[in-house]
């Protein structure tokens, strides 16, 4: 028996790193997951690594930023595990410059895959839960509780040198899930928020490394971190290393389980110590 037996759950950009942890945390615990990606191998590799193990999930591959994926993410759900029960909008990639370098096409990419894509997922799957709650009480059975968790950062808790589009993106998550707990309270459910620190994953490797570049929406974007700004900050954590995907969904899950269910409208650092 499983912690989330029976809960369906939808993961943005879970095809790889961080996101790839947490669908693989949240259905050894028993939960059916949606596993997105931008492209459909990954997200495959994701479904086929849970179903190895006797776990179930299905994809929905396509961008997180395309008007209409929130509400193909959400009904994807309902058509294959009949509701949805936890919803994690981690889906991200840091697009970076100081201010003056930053083009308008940089700061709306990044705002709109941080902060835009999880409003439209979180909108879209409004009216299945709150039927689902209607549903419940006119029955007489109990509303147990749904979970949120949107992923935030330490560079939207206390912003980040070249990153004045992430650290606006990130902030706006906080303050997003901050209403969204006063707005579905009365649903019973919880939205909370995970903040990350230095997490090592393709996206945070050393910028040494050649090939550093993603291809997004046509656009090639260059990622991975400054070798001496990686040393630095590793230096820094009194935990002594750098967080690990595992680590990341541990803290997610924390947010998933029965024993949150009075926790919401909060923001859990996950760091390994490291404050800005």
């Amino acid at each position: 028996m499983g912690t989330l037996d029976g809960k369906a759950a939808i993961v943005s950009g879970s095809g790889r790193g961080i996101g790839q942890a947490i669908a693989l945390k949240l259905a050894a615990e028993g939960a059916s997951v949606v596993v997105n990606d931008l492209d459909a191998e990954p997200a495959q590799e994701t479904v086929a690594a849970i179903e190895s193990v006797g776990g179930t999930a299905v994809s929905c591959v396509g961008s997180v930023t395309d008007a209409e994926f929130g509400e193909r993410f959400v009904q994807t759900a309902v058509d294959n595990f009949g509701g949805l029960d936890i919803i994690v909008n981690n889906a991200g990639y840091t697009w970076d410059s100081v201010i003056q370098k930053t083009t308008d096409d940089q700061w709306d990419a990044i705002l709109d895959v941080h902060l835009k894509a999880p409003f439209r997922i979180l909108r879209a799957a409004q009216p299945v839960i709150s039927e689902a709650v209607k549903r419940a009480r006119t029955t007489g059975v109990a509303v147990y509780t749904r979970k949120v968790v949107n992923i935030s950062s330490l560079a939207g808790t206390g912003g980040n040198p070249g990153q004045a589009n992430y650290s606006a993106a990130k902030a706006g998550v906080i303050g997003l899930t901050k209403t969204l707990a006063k707005e579905w309270g009365r649903y019973n459910v919880t939205v909370n928020t995970v903040a990350f620190g230095l997490i090592r994953t393709r996206l945070t490797a050393s910028s040494a490394d050649t090939g550093r570049t993603i291809e997004i929406a046509g656009k090639t974007v260059k990622v991975g971190v400054n070798p001496d700004v990686l040393t630095a900050a590793e230096q820094a954590i009194p935990l002594g290393r750098g967080g690990t995907p595992s680590d990341a969904a541990g803290a997610v899950y924390l947010f998933c389980i029965p024993e949150s269910d009075y926790v919401t409208a909060q923001t859990l650092v996950c760091s390994g110590g490291l404050t800005m």
